[in-house]
């Protein structure tokens, strides 16, 4: 079954990352198809950002997104430049510190990402406490696939705290998902 996700924010969030992250844990970890493309402002940071991941069991014959199953908005203009498109009853994920939904804004889930990613002493792992949360919240990616990616993705001496980060970030919506 075909699954489209749009991780979204500003430039300087690590959304190009975040979305490598989740496609190479579901194509190369989780024995999926899975294809990745992205877009950014021409402002190296402060722009926006985004990443559009493609995951399926089968070959993905088309490679772009019109209308995420999932989006992940980090940001509070990314927010209201791609929640409009998002399919109806979609699953949206937010970081709650930076994006302030709707009124009548449906179901969702929020994690205060850059929170959480201050608390292990890097503001810079967000976008990772956010792929970590994504993993817990959507199952699309097995944790085991997410942190492959990161070991096989990131340097060596980024590893550990991404690790944490992405660990953090699944804990957080497997306890959301308990209570």
């Amino acid at each position: 079954m075909r699954h489209d996700i749009r991780v979204a924010g500003f430039g300087g969030q690590g959304m190009l990352l975040a979305g490598l992250l989740i496609g190479k844990a579901a194509a190369l970890y989780d024995g999926k198809e899975a294809v990745l493309t992205q877009s950014y402002g021409p402002e190296a940071r402060g722009g926006a950002s985004n990443a559009d991941v493609i995951i399926d069991d089968d070959p993905i014959d088309y490679p772009l997104i019109t209308r995420p199953d999932y989006f992940v908005a980090m940001f509070q203009e990314a927010y209201e430049r791609y929640r409009p498109v998002m399919v109806k009853d979609g699953i949206l994920l937010i970081e709650s510190d930076l994006v302030k939904p709707w009124p009548d804004e449906g179901p969702y889930r929020g994690i205060p990402a850059t929170r959480v990613a201050e608390e292990l002493g890097r503001r810079i792992v967000a976008n990772v406490v956010m792929v970590g949360f994504f993993s817990g919240a959507t199952g699309l990616i097995s944790a085991h696939a997410g942190e492959q990616a990161i070991r096989n993705t990131l340097r060596p001496r980024l590893v550990d705290l991404n690790l944490k980060a992405f660990n953090a970030g699944y804990e957080y919506a497997k306890k959301q998902e308990a209570s």
